[in-house]
Protein backbone atom coordinates (compact mmCIF):
# COMPACT_ATOMS: atom_id res chain seq x y z
CA UNK A 1 0.00 0.00 0.00
CA UNK A 2 2.78 2.43 0.86
CA UNK A 3 4.36 2.06 -2.57
CA UNK A 4 1.06 3.20 -4.09
CA UNK A 5 1.54 6.54 -2.36
CA UNK A 6 4.53 7.30 -4.61
CA UNK A 7 3.91 9.43 -7.69
CA UNK A 8 6.16 7.32 -9.91
CA UNK A 9 6.07 9.54 -13.06
CA UNK A 10 7.39 12.48 -11.01
CA UNK A 11 9.84 10.31 -9.04
CA UNK A 12 11.35 8.70 -12.16
CA UNK A 13 11.09 11.85 -14.28
CA UNK A 14 13.18 13.87 -11.83
CA UNK A 15 15.89 11.18 -11.75
CA UNK A 16 15.95 10.90 -15.55
CA UNK A 17 16.29 14.66 -15.99
CA UNK A 18 19.03 14.88 -13.38
CA UNK A 19 20.93 11.96 -14.95
CA UNK A 20 20.33 13.41 -18.41
CA UNK A 21 22.12 16.58 -17.39
CA UNK A 22 24.84 15.24 -15.10
CA UNK A 23 25.98 12.19 -17.12
CA UNK A 24 26.92 14.27 -20.22
CA UNK A 25 28.71 16.73 -17.91
CA UNK A 26 30.66 13.83 -16.42
CA UNK A 27 31.52 12.32 -19.84
CA UNK A 28 32.17 15.63 -21.63
CA UNK A 29 33.03 18.08 -18.81
CA UNK A 30 34.69 20.82 -20.88
CA UNK A 31 32.17 20.83 -23.73
CA UNK A 32 29.26 20.62 -21.29
CA UNK A 33 30.63 23.47 -19.23
CA UNK A 34 30.96 25.64 -22.34
CA UNK A 35 27.40 24.94 -23.52
CA UNK A 36 25.89 25.62 -20.11
CA UNK A 37 27.95 28.80 -19.71
CA UNK A 38 26.81 30.12 -23.09
CA UNK A 39 23.18 29.33 -22.27
CA UNK A 40 23.50 31.16 -18.96
CA UNK A 41 25.08 34.20 -20.61
CA UNK A 42 22.36 34.27 -23.26
CA UNK A 43 19.61 34.15 -20.64
CA UNK A 44 21.01 36.70 -18.21
CA UNK A 45 21.87 39.20 -20.95
CA UNK A 46 18.64 38.86 -22.96
CA UNK A 47 16.12 38.07 -20.22
CA UNK A 48 17.78 39.81 -17.27
CA UNK A 49 15.11 42.51 -17.24
CA UNK A 50 12.46 39.78 -16.94
CA UNK A 51 14.06 38.51 -13.72
CA UNK A 52 14.31 42.08 -12.38
CA UNK A 53 10.65 42.80 -13.16
CA UNK A 54 9.62 39.48 -11.61
CA UNK A 55 11.42 40.22 -8.32
CA UNK A 56 9.89 43.67 -8.00
CA UNK A 57 6.36 42.55 -8.95
CA UNK A 58 6.42 39.62 -6.49
CA UNK A 59 7.51 41.94 -3.67
CA UNK A 60 4.70 44.41 -4.44
CA UNK A 61 2.14 41.61 -4.82
CA UNK A 62 2.94 40.08 -1.43
CA UNK A 63 2.73 43.42 0.35
CA UNK A 64 -0.72 43.85 -1.19
CA UNK A 65 -1.86 40.34 -0.19
CA UNK A 66 -0.58 40.70 3.38
CA UNK A 67 -2.75 43.75 4.04
CA UNK A 68 -5.76 42.64 2.01
CA UNK A 69 -8.69 40.52 3.20
CA UNK A 70 -6.84 37.50 1.76
CA UNK A 71 -4.07 38.03 4.32
CA UNK A 72 -6.49 37.45 7.20
CA UNK A 73 -7.24 33.85 6.16
CA UNK A 74 -6.32 31.31 8.84
CA UNK A 75 -4.19 28.34 7.77
CA UNK A 76 -5.96 25.61 9.69
CA UNK A 77 -9.06 25.00 11.73
CA UNK A 78 -10.86 27.63 13.76
CA UNK A 79 -9.10 28.35 17.05
CA UNK A 80 -6.07 26.24 16.07
CA UNK A 81 -2.76 27.45 17.50
CA UNK A 82 0.49 27.55 15.49
CA UNK A 83 2.14 24.13 15.23
CA UNK A 84 5.56 25.58 16.13
CA UNK A 85 6.65 28.41 18.40
CA UNK A 86 7.68 31.65 16.68
CA UNK A 87 11.33 31.00 17.57
CA UNK A 88 11.39 27.48 16.08
CA UNK A 89 9.32 28.57 13.08
CA UNK A 90 11.71 31.46 12.31
CA UNK A 91 14.73 29.19 12.86
CA UNK A 92 13.46 26.54 10.44
CA UNK A 93 12.47 28.92 7.64
CA UNK A 94 15.75 30.86 8.00
CA UNK A 95 17.93 27.72 8.04
CA UNK A 96 16.09 26.25 5.05
CA UNK A 97 16.20 29.49 3.08
CA UNK A 98 19.85 30.49 3.30
CA UNK A 99 21.96 27.51 4.42
CA UNK A 100 25.74 27.70 4.73
CA UNK A 101 25.80 30.14 1.79
CA UNK A 102 25.08 32.99 4.23
CA UNK A 103 28.32 32.24 6.11
CA UNK A 104 30.22 32.33 2.83
CA UNK A 105 28.80 35.47 1.27
CA UNK A 106 28.20 37.49 4.44
CA UNK A 107 31.91 37.42 5.24
CA UNK A 108 33.32 38.04 1.77
CA UNK A 109 30.70 39.51 -0.61
CA UNK A 110 31.67 43.09 0.23
CA UNK A 111 35.14 42.47 -1.29
CA UNK A 112 33.67 41.87 -4.76
CA UNK A 113 31.54 45.03 -4.61
CA UNK A 114 34.49 47.04 -3.27
CA UNK A 115 36.62 46.01 -6.27
CA UNK A 116 33.79 46.21 -8.83
CA UNK A 117 31.11 48.60 -7.54
CA UNK A 118 27.83 49.43 -9.36
CA UNK A 119 26.62 52.68 -10.98
CA UNK A 120 30.02 53.48 -12.53
CA UNK A 121 31.57 54.19 -9.12
CA UNK A 122 35.37 54.16 -8.95
CA UNK A 123 36.68 50.85 -7.47
CA UNK A 124 38.07 50.93 -3.92
CA UNK A 125 36.88 54.51 -3.40
CA UNK A 126 34.93 56.00 -0.49
CA UNK A 127 31.76 55.74 -2.58
CA UNK A 128 32.55 52.07 -3.29
CA UNK A 129 32.66 51.38 0.47
CA UNK A 130 29.08 52.61 0.80
CA UNK A 131 27.78 50.22 -1.84
CA UNK A 132 30.03 47.36 -0.66
CA UNK A 133 28.35 47.38 2.76
CA UNK A 134 24.82 47.80 1.32
CA UNK A 135 24.41 45.57 -1.71
CA UNK A 136 24.68 42.28 0.19
CA UNK A 137 21.75 43.33 2.39
CA UNK A 138 19.78 44.18 -0.76
CA UNK A 139 20.45 40.87 -2.51
CA UNK A 140 19.56 38.87 0.63
CA UNK A 141 16.78 41.22 1.71
CA UNK A 142 13.01 41.71 1.19
CA UNK A 143 12.84 40.82 -2.52
CA UNK A 144 14.75 37.56 -1.97
CA UNK A 145 12.38 36.49 0.81
CA UNK A 146 9.36 37.65 -1.21
CA UNK A 147 10.41 35.33 -4.05
CA UNK A 148 10.71 32.54 -1.47
CA UNK A 149 7.30 33.27 0.06
CA UNK A 150 5.11 33.41 -3.06
CA UNK A 151 4.88 29.62 -3.66
CA UNK A 152 3.91 29.14 0.00
CA UNK A 153 0.61 30.98 -0.50
CA UNK A 154 -1.32 28.54 -2.74
CA UNK A 155 0.44 25.46 -1.35
CA UNK A 156 -0.39 26.30 2.29
CA UNK A 157 -3.89 27.36 1.27
CA UNK A 158 -4.74 24.08 -0.40
CA UNK A 159 -3.05 22.00 2.31
CA UNK A 160 -4.56 23.67 5.38
CA UNK A 161 -7.70 25.46 4.15
CA UNK A 162 -9.07 23.20 1.42
CA UNK A 163 -7.63 20.17 3.23
CA UNK A 164 -5.88 18.61 0.25
CA UNK A 165 -3.06 16.40 1.65
CA UNK A 166 -0.79 17.07 -1.35
CA UNK A 167 2.44 19.08 -1.17
CA UNK A 168 3.05 19.69 -4.87
CA UNK A 169 3.65 22.78 -6.95
CA UNK A 170 1.39 21.31 -9.64
CA UNK A 171 -1.51 20.97 -7.19
CA UNK A 172 -1.14 24.63 -6.25
CA UNK A 173 -1.85 25.77 -9.83
CA UNK A 174 -4.97 23.59 -10.22
CA UNK A 175 -7.38 26.58 -10.03
CA UNK A 176 -5.82 27.92 -13.24
CA UNK A 177 -4.83 24.77 -15.15
CA UNK A 178 -7.65 22.53 -13.91
CA UNK A 179 -7.42 18.77 -14.27
CA UNK A 180 -4.51 19.05 -16.73
CA UNK A 181 -2.23 18.99 -13.66
CA UNK A 182 -3.20 15.33 -13.19
CA UNK A 183 -1.39 14.46 -16.42
CA UNK A 184 1.95 15.22 -18.11
CA UNK A 185 1.65 18.99 -17.52
CA UNK A 186 1.60 18.54 -13.73
CA UNK A 187 4.47 16.04 -13.89
CA UNK A 188 6.59 18.47 -15.94
CA UNK A 189 5.94 21.29 -13.46
CA UNK A 190 6.97 19.13 -10.49
CA UNK A 191 10.00 17.67 -12.26
CA UNK A 192 11.28 21.13 -13.24
CA UNK A 193 10.93 22.22 -9.62
CA UNK A 194 12.84 19.15 -8.40
CA UNK A 195 15.62 19.62 -10.94
CA UNK A 196 16.05 23.24 -9.90
CA UNK A 197 16.23 22.22 -6.25
CA UNK A 198 18.79 19.48 -6.90
CA UNK A 199 20.95 21.92 -8.84
CA UNK A 200 20.50 24.64 -6.25
CA UNK A 201 21.61 22.16 -3.60
CA UNK A 202 24.75 21.64 -5.69
CA UNK A 203 25.39 25.39 -5.42
CA UNK A 204 25.16 25.25 -1.64
CA UNK A 205 27.57 22.32 -1.55
CA UNK A 206 29.94 24.07 -3.96
CA UNK A 207 30.18 27.04 -1.60
CA UNK A 208 29.93 25.29 1.77
CA UNK A 209 32.24 22.28 1.35
CA UNK A 210 35.50 24.17 0.48
CA UNK A 211 34.83 26.67 3.30
CA UNK A 212 34.30 23.89 5.84
CA UNK A 213 37.44 22.13 4.53
CA UNK A 214 39.47 25.32 5.11
CA UNK A 215 38.13 25.48 8.66
CA UNK A 216 39.16 21.87 9.30
CA UNK A 217 42.59 22.61 7.81
CA UNK A 218 43.04 25.64 10.05
CA UNK A 219 42.10 23.64 13.16
CA UNK A 220 43.91 20.36 12.46
CA UNK A 221 46.47 21.06 9.75
CA UNK A 222 44.95 18.40 7.47
CA UNK A 223 45.58 19.52 3.87
CA UNK A 224 42.56 20.59 1.82
CA UNK A 225 42.25 17.73 -0.65
CA UNK A 226 39.48 16.12 -2.64
CA UNK A 227 39.37 13.36 -0.02
CA UNK A 228 38.80 15.85 2.82
CA UNK A 229 36.01 17.58 0.87
CA UNK A 230 34.40 14.22 0.10
CA UNK A 231 34.55 13.22 3.77
CA UNK A 232 32.93 16.51 4.81
CA UNK A 233 30.17 16.03 2.25
CA UNK A 234 29.50 12.50 3.46
CA UNK A 235 29.44 13.67 7.11
CA UNK A 236 26.87 16.35 6.26
CA UNK A 237 24.86 13.74 4.35
CA UNK A 238 24.86 11.43 7.38
CA UNK A 239 23.69 14.26 9.66
CA UNK A 240 20.83 15.39 7.47
CA UNK A 241 19.85 11.80 6.61
CA UNK A 242 19.42 11.05 10.33
CA UNK A 243 17.56 14.34 10.81
CA UNK A 244 15.28 13.74 7.81
CA UNK A 245 14.61 10.19 8.99
CA UNK A 246 13.66 11.50 12.45
CA UNK A 247 11.05 13.78 10.93
CA UNK A 248 10.02 17.41 11.10
CA UNK A 249 9.43 17.84 14.84
CA UNK A 250 12.28 15.74 16.21
CA UNK A 251 15.01 16.11 13.58
CA UNK A 252 14.68 19.28 11.51
CA UNK A 253 13.24 21.43 14.34
CA UNK A 254 15.97 20.50 16.85
CA UNK A 255 18.78 20.97 14.30
CA UNK A 256 17.35 24.37 13.27
CA UNK A 257 17.07 25.52 16.90
CA UNK A 258 20.71 24.56 17.58
CA UNK A 259 21.67 26.34 14.38
CA UNK A 260 19.98 29.58 15.42
CA UNK A 261 21.50 29.59 18.93
CA UNK A 262 25.00 29.02 17.51
CA UNK A 263 24.43 31.85 15.00
CA UNK A 264 23.33 34.21 17.79
CA UNK A 265 26.42 33.32 19.83
CA UNK A 266 28.83 33.80 16.91
CA UNK A 267 27.31 37.12 15.83
CA UNK A 268 27.24 38.39 19.41
CA UNK A 269 30.92 37.44 19.93
CA UNK A 270 32.06 39.24 16.75
CA UNK A 271 29.93 42.27 17.60
CA UNK A 272 31.26 42.56 21.17
CA UNK A 273 34.94 41.77 20.55
CA UNK A 274 35.17 43.27 17.07
CA UNK A 275 34.94 46.95 16.05
CA UNK A 276 31.50 47.40 17.65
CA UNK A 277 31.07 51.09 16.86
CA UNK A 278 32.14 50.71 13.23
CA UNK A 279 29.82 47.74 12.67
CA UNK A 280 26.87 49.52 14.33
CA UNK A 281 27.29 52.77 12.42
CA UNK A 282 28.01 51.11 9.08
CA UNK A 283 25.04 48.75 9.36
CA UNK A 284 22.70 51.61 10.32
CA UNK A 285 24.04 53.74 7.47
CA UNK A 286 23.69 50.85 5.03
CA UNK A 287 20.03 50.41 5.99
CA UNK A 288 19.50 54.10 5.25
CA UNK A 289 21.28 53.83 1.89
CA UNK A 290 19.17 50.74 1.08
CA UNK A 291 15.91 52.48 2.00
CA UNK A 292 16.88 55.56 0.01
CA UNK A 293 17.96 53.60 -3.09
CA UNK A 294 15.75 50.49 -2.93
CA UNK A 295 13.83 51.21 -6.13
CA UNK A 296 17.00 52.28 -7.95
CA UNK A 297 18.78 49.06 -7.00
CA UNK A 298 15.72 46.92 -7.83
CA UNK A 299 15.42 48.34 -11.35
CA UNK A 300 19.00 49.18 -12.43
CA UNK A 301 19.95 47.29 -15.61
CA UNK A 302 22.85 49.39 -17.01
CA UNK A 303 21.17 49.94 -20.42
CA UNK A 304 23.84 52.44 -21.47
CA UNK A 305 26.70 49.91 -21.30
CA UNK A 306 29.05 49.96 -24.29
CA UNK A 307 27.27 53.01 -25.73
CA UNK A 308 29.48 55.98 -26.55
CA UNK A 309 32.03 56.61 -23.81
CA UNK A 310 30.30 54.27 -21.34
CA UNK A 311 31.89 50.95 -20.45
CA UNK A 312 29.66 48.00 -19.58
CA UNK A 313 30.45 46.39 -16.22
CA UNK A 314 27.71 43.69 -16.35
CA UNK A 315 27.16 44.25 -12.61
CA UNK A 316 23.37 43.69 -12.80
CA UNK A 317 23.79 40.43 -14.76
CA UNK A 318 26.64 39.09 -12.62
CA UNK A 319 24.97 39.89 -9.32
CA UNK A 320 21.33 40.99 -9.12
CA UNK A 321 19.99 38.94 -12.04
CA UNK A 322 22.03 35.92 -10.92
CA UNK A 323 20.72 36.21 -7.35
CA UNK A 324 17.08 36.57 -8.46
CA UNK A 325 17.52 33.51 -10.70
CA UNK A 326 19.10 31.58 -7.82
CA UNK A 327 16.28 32.52 -5.42
CA UNK A 328 13.76 31.57 -8.11
CA UNK A 329 15.24 28.07 -8.42
CA UNK A 330 15.02 27.57 -4.66
CA UNK A 331 11.65 29.35 -4.25
CA UNK A 332 9.28 26.38 -4.74
CA UNK A 333 11.28 24.33 -2.23
CA UNK A 334 11.42 27.06 0.43
CA UNK A 335 7.78 27.91 -0.29
CA UNK A 336 6.76 24.28 0.18
CA UNK A 337 8.70 24.08 3.42
CA UNK A 338 7.35 27.38 4.78
CA UNK A 339 3.84 26.23 3.86
CA UNK A 340 4.35 22.93 5.70
CA UNK A 341 5.51 24.58 8.96
CA UNK A 342 2.97 27.46 8.99
CA UNK A 343 -0.12 25.62 10.25
CA UNK A 344 -2.15 27.75 12.65
CA UNK A 345 -0.90 31.11 11.33
CA UNK A 346 -2.68 33.55 9.05
CA UNK A 347 -1.56 34.29 5.50
CA UNK A 348 -0.51 37.75 6.73
CA UNK A 349 1.61 36.30 9.53
CA UNK A 350 3.25 33.85 7.13
CA UNK A 351 4.10 36.56 4.57
CA UNK A 352 5.32 39.25 6.95
CA UNK A 353 7.03 36.75 9.26
CA UNK A 354 9.03 35.16 6.45
CA UNK A 355 10.02 38.46 4.85
CA UNK A 356 10.78 40.28 8.11
CA UNK A 357 12.54 37.48 10.06
CA UNK A 358 14.46 36.38 6.95
CA UNK A 359 15.60 39.92 6.16
CA UNK A 360 16.57 40.73 9.77
CA UNK A 361 18.65 37.55 9.98
CA UNK A 362 20.52 38.36 6.76
CA UNK A 363 21.04 42.02 7.76
CA UNK A 364 22.64 40.85 11.02
CA UNK A 365 24.99 38.46 9.22
CA UNK A 366 26.07 41.02 6.61
CA UNK A 367 26.08 43.90 9.07
CA UNK A 368 28.32 42.12 11.57
CA UNK A 369 30.40 39.59 9.63
CA UNK A 370 30.64 41.59 6.41
CA UNK A 371 31.44 44.90 8.06
CA UNK A 372 34.04 43.21 10.28
CA UNK A 373 35.92 42.11 7.16
CA UNK A 374 35.45 45.56 5.58
CA UNK A 375 36.86 47.19 8.71
CA UNK A 376 39.96 45.00 8.57
CA UNK A 377 40.47 46.02 4.94
CA UNK A 378 40.07 49.78 5.17
CA UNK A 379 41.88 50.04 8.54
CA UNK A 380 44.88 48.19 7.12
CA UNK A 381 44.84 45.50 9.81
CA UNK A 382 44.36 42.72 7.23
CA UNK A 383 44.42 43.03 3.43
CA UNK A 384 41.56 40.63 2.73
CA UNK A 385 41.40 41.45 -0.99
CA UNK A 386 45.08 40.72 -1.64
CA UNK A 387 44.83 37.53 0.41
CA UNK A 388 41.72 36.46 -1.52
CA UNK A 389 43.35 37.06 -4.89
CA UNK A 390 46.26 34.82 -3.85
CA UNK A 391 44.47 32.11 -1.83
CA UNK A 392 40.80 32.14 -2.83
CA UNK A 393 37.61 33.12 -0.99
CA UNK A 394 37.24 30.07 1.36
CA UNK A 395 40.73 30.54 2.83
CA UNK A 396 40.10 34.30 3.18
CA UNK A 397 36.87 33.71 5.10
CA UNK A 398 38.67 31.55 7.67
CA UNK A 399 41.55 34.03 7.87
CA UNK A 400 39.11 36.85 8.65
CA UNK A 401 37.75 34.74 11.51
CA UNK A 402 41.35 34.29 12.69
CA UNK A 403 41.62 38.05 13.31
CA UNK A 404 39.27 37.69 16.31
CA UNK A 405 40.26 36.89 19.92
CA UNK A 406 40.16 33.16 20.78
CA UNK A 407 40.50 32.55 17.06
CA UNK A 408 40.80 28.74 17.28
CA UNK A 409 37.57 28.54 19.28
CA UNK A 410 35.74 30.91 16.89
CA UNK A 411 36.92 29.02 13.80
CA UNK A 412 35.66 25.82 15.45
CA UNK A 413 32.22 27.38 16.11
CA UNK A 414 32.16 28.82 12.58
CA UNK A 415 33.01 25.43 11.03
CA UNK A 416 30.47 23.51 13.12
CA UNK A 417 27.83 26.13 12.28
CA UNK A 418 28.61 25.78 8.56
CA UNK A 419 28.19 21.99 8.80
CA UNK A 420 24.85 22.31 10.61
CA UNK A 421 23.66 25.01 8.19
CA UNK A 422 24.47 22.69 5.29
CA UNK A 423 22.69 19.81 7.01
CA UNK A 424 19.55 21.82 7.84
CA UNK A 425 19.21 22.98 4.24
CA UNK A 426 19.55 19.45 2.94
CA UNK A 427 17.27 17.74 5.42
CA UNK A 428 14.59 20.30 4.57
CA UNK A 429 15.26 19.66 0.87
CA UNK A 430 14.99 15.88 1.19
CA UNK A 431 11.78 16.27 3.20
CA UNK A 432 10.19 18.38 0.46
CA UNK A 433 11.50 16.25 -2.42
CA UNK A 434 9.92 13.23 -0.74
CA UNK A 435 6.65 15.16 -0.32
CA UNK A 436 6.54 16.15 -4.00
CA UNK A 437 7.03 12.54 -5.15
CA UNK A 438 4.05 11.30 -3.11
CA UNK A 439 0.42 11.43 -4.22
CA UNK A 440 -0.59 12.59 -0.75
CA UNK A 441 1.16 13.40 2.52
CA UNK A 442 -0.78 12.53 5.66
CA UNK A 443 1.46 13.72 8.46
CA UNK A 444 4.95 13.20 7.02
CA UNK A 445 6.44 11.64 3.84
CA UNK A 446 7.48 7.99 3.93
CA UNK A 447 10.78 7.45 5.74
CA UNK A 448 12.45 5.44 2.98
CA UNK A 449 11.46 8.15 0.52
CA UNK A 450 13.04 10.85 2.70
CA UNK A 451 16.24 8.82 3.03
CA UNK A 452 16.41 8.15 -0.71
CA UNK A 453 16.36 11.84 -1.56
CA UNK A 454 18.75 12.65 1.27
CA UNK A 455 21.41 10.50 -0.41
CA UNK A 456 20.37 11.48 -3.95
CA UNK A 457 21.07 15.10 -3.00
CA UNK A 458 24.66 14.12 -2.21
CA UNK A 459 25.54 11.48 -4.80
CA UNK A 460 25.27 13.65 -7.91
CA UNK A 461 27.17 16.68 -6.53
CA UNK A 462 29.79 14.29 -5.11
CA UNK A 463 30.37 12.72 -8.53
CA UNK A 464 30.61 16.14 -10.17
CA UNK A 465 32.96 17.44 -7.48
CA UNK A 466 35.51 14.82 -8.48
CA UNK A 467 35.39 16.33 -11.98
CA UNK A 468 35.27 19.95 -10.88
CA UNK A 469 31.78 20.42 -12.27
CA UNK A 470 29.73 21.69 -9.34
CA UNK A 471 29.68 25.24 -10.72
CA UNK A 472 28.40 23.85 -14.01
CA UNK A 473 25.54 22.02 -12.27
CA UNK A 474 24.68 25.25 -10.46
CA UNK A 475 24.55 27.18 -13.73
CA UNK A 476 22.58 24.39 -15.43
CA UNK A 477 19.96 24.46 -12.68
CA UNK A 478 19.51 28.21 -13.09
CA UNK A 479 19.13 27.82 -16.85
CA UNK A 480 16.69 24.94 -16.31
CA UNK A 481 14.79 27.06 -13.80
CA UNK A 482 13.83 29.64 -16.45
CA UNK A 483 10.33 28.12 -16.92
CA UNK A 484 9.70 28.72 -13.20
CA UNK A 485 9.06 32.38 -14.11
CA UNK A 486 5.78 31.32 -15.74
CA UNK A 487 5.03 28.94 -12.86
CA UNK A 488 5.43 31.77 -10.31
CA UNK A 489 2.84 33.78 -12.22
CA UNK A 490 0.48 30.78 -12.18
CA UNK A 491 0.99 30.32 -8.43
CA UNK A 492 0.02 33.93 -7.70
CA UNK A 493 -3.03 33.69 -9.98
CA UNK A 494 -4.14 30.39 -8.44
CA UNK A 495 -3.98 31.71 -4.89
CA UNK A 496 -5.99 34.83 -5.66
CA UNK A 497 -8.59 32.90 -7.67
CA UNK A 498 -9.10 30.21 -5.01
CA UNK A 499 -9.04 32.47 -1.95
CA UNK A 500 -11.31 35.15 -3.46
CA UNK A 501 -13.84 32.49 -4.44
CA UNK A 502 -13.85 30.99 -0.95
CA UNK A 503 -14.08 34.38 0.78
CA UNK A 504 -17.11 35.34 -1.32
CA UNK A 505 -18.87 32.10 -0.43
CA UNK A 506 -17.85 31.98 3.24
CA UNK A 507 -20.32 33.00 5.95
CA UNK A 508 -17.61 33.03 8.66
CA UNK A 509 -16.03 36.45 8.16
CA UNK A 510 -14.32 38.51 10.86
CA UNK A 511 -12.32 41.76 10.46
CA UNK A 512 -9.04 40.38 11.85
CA UNK A 513 -9.14 36.71 10.89
CA UNK A 514 -11.07 34.88 8.22
CA UNK A 515 -11.69 31.25 8.99
CA UNK A 516 -12.96 29.54 5.87
CA UNK A 517 -14.93 26.41 6.65
CA UNK A 518 -14.17 23.37 4.60
CA UNK A 519 -14.91 24.27 1.03
CA UNK A 520 -17.05 21.14 0.75
CA UNK A 521 -19.67 23.08 2.70
CA UNK A 522 -20.27 25.12 -0.43
CA UNK A 523 -21.21 21.97 -2.30
CA UNK A 524 -23.75 21.17 0.44
CA UNK A 525 -25.27 24.62 0.06
CA UNK A 526 -25.59 24.12 -3.68
CA UNK A 527 -27.26 20.74 -3.15
CA UNK A 528 -29.70 22.28 -0.65
CA UNK A 529 -30.51 25.05 -3.11
CA UNK A 530 -31.19 22.49 -5.82
CA UNK A 531 -33.45 20.44 -3.52
CA UNK A 532 -35.36 23.55 -2.43
CA UNK A 533 -35.90 24.46 -6.08
CA UNK A 534 -37.32 20.99 -6.78
CA UNK A 535 -39.61 21.22 -3.74
CA UNK A 536 -40.88 24.59 -4.91
CA UNK A 537 -41.52 23.11 -8.33
CA UNK A 538 -43.46 20.16 -6.82
CA UNK A 539 -45.52 22.56 -4.70
CA UNK A 540 -46.45 24.56 -7.79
Amino acid sequence: MKMKLIDWPTFIGALILLLGVTVPLIIFPEAGKEVVSQANTFMTENFGVLYMVLGFVIFAFLIYVAFSKNGAIKLGDEGEKPEFSTFSWAAMLFAAGIGSSILYWAVIEWAYYYQGPPFGVEPESKEAIKWASTYGMFHWGPIAWAIYTLPALPIAYFYYVRKKPVLKVSEAVRPVLGDTVDGPVGTIIDVLFMFGLLGGAGTTLALGTPMIAQGVNDLTGIPVTLGLKSGIMLLCTLIFAISAYSGLKRGIKILSDVNLWLSIFLLAFIFIFGPTRFMSETTFTSLGVLADNFFRMATWMEPFGNLGQFEKTSFPEYWTVFYWAWWLVYAPFVGLFVARISRGRTIRQMILGTMVYGTIGCVLFFGIMGNFGLYLQISGQFDAIAFMNDNGAPATIIEIMNQLPLSDFIVLIFTVLAIIFLATTFDSSSYILASVTQRNVEGEPLRWNRLFWAFALCIMPLALMFLGGLDTLQTASIVGGFPLIAIMFLLAWSFMKASNTDIRESDDYEPSTIHIKRWKNRKKKKKRSALEALEDKDTD
